[in-house]
């Protein structure tokens, strides 16, 4: 199974790029973590946040694996533990399909790439800037490889 971010802008700080490659590479062959950055729609010209939205949804969309189960982060979705996390990676690891993570930019995500979602994931209640969402999604996504492997590195 490959586990695709795909995440509305291309320019994020140094640290936030070496502390995504840390946690992906951790992960096993079998779970590739991969970052798939997309431009972000230019906010000038006249155009309206449901257009920048829709555009930046097409983007996201052609750099997730065909085929993949996707699962956008937003503040309304679904709220996990750690534990309940690890279940959801079981769950996707039995489905077979890659999976594609969504993140949206300064709008957020088109109403349409939400509603065809397969899953909703809530990072936090707090909004988060883009370099952290990608940071906090990647250790969350190791961490839950690490319970259900049985890794020392999550402790109850």
């Amino acid at each position: 199974m490959q586990l695709v971010i795909a995440a509305v802008g291309l320019r994020q700080p140094t640290w936030a790029d070496a502390a995504f490659a840390d946690f992906a590479k951790r992960l096993p062959p079998e779970c590739r973590l991969t970052l798939k950055a997309v431009k972000a729609e230019p906010r000038e010209g006249g155009k309206t946040a449901a257009q920048m939205m829709a555009a930046e949804a097409q983007r996201l969309t052609a750099a997730a694996p065909k085929g993949a189960r996707t699962v956008v982060l937003d503040e309304r979705g679904t709220r996990h533990t750690t534990a309940s996390l690890a279940q959801r990676f079981d769950a996707w690891l039995q489905d077979g399909r890659d999976v594609a993570f969504y993140i949206g930019g300064p709008d957020g995500l088109a109403p349409d790439i939400k509603a065809g979602a397969d899953e909703t994931l809530r990072l936090s209640d707090l909004t988060l800037p883009h370099a952290f969402a990608r940071v906090l999604l990647a250790e969350a996504l190791y961490r839950a490889w690490s319970l259900r492997a049985g890794h020392p590195y999550h402790r109850e």
